[in-house]
């Protein structure tokens, strides 16, 4: 296979053959760096997002899952979101039943859940936020998350 792909190579035009094979790689390398995918009831999901790399790639295949998530904690007067890992997730169906249950280890939870109506419950150290989510074949459905941490007392 490798013999074929180098005549394949060798028949381009010398500018683009550098251009392809990079491409190449550096689809691989964001690839690589995805967080291997998980299955809750049947439904795949991917977590994660700490590091750069990993965010990137998480970053990169939300266009592949129905629903992104993804968790912040916000400090009073703190310009910036730090991202949220350890949050427990929970998607029901119409009638009440737990089609997914897991834990996203980073700010980032991408998931493949059927087209349909749920109830959509997360919690971060404790503190449960919800919504309803409508899953619409084709179309990505992204929610943000942020939880509020309390200013830092005297040490």
């Amino acid at each position: 296979m490798v013999a074929k792909h180098n005549m394949m190579i060798r028949r381009l035009s010398p500018a683009l053959a550098p251009l392809i094979l990079g491409g190449a790689v550096l689809g691989g390398a964001a690839q690589a760096q995805l967080p291997p995918t998980q299955t809750a009831n049947g439904i795949p999901y991917v977590t994660g997002g700490f590091g750069q790399e990993e965010s990137t790639a998480l970053k990169q295949a939300r266009s592949h899952y129905a629903l992104a998530l993804t968790f912040a904690v916000s400090a009073p007067g703190s310009a910036s979101s730090p991202y949220a890992g350890n949050v427990h997730v929970q998607l029901r169906g119409a009638q009440g039943e737990t089609v997914l249950d897991a834990t996203s280890t980073g700010p980032y939870f991408l998931a493949n859940p059927d087209p349909g109506s749920y109830k959509l419950a997360v919690t971060y150290a404790g503190e449960t936020q919800s919504s309803d989510v409508t899953i619409t074949p084709g179309k990505a459905t992204e929610l943000k998350f942020t939880w509020k941490r309390p200013a830092s007392g005297p040490d």
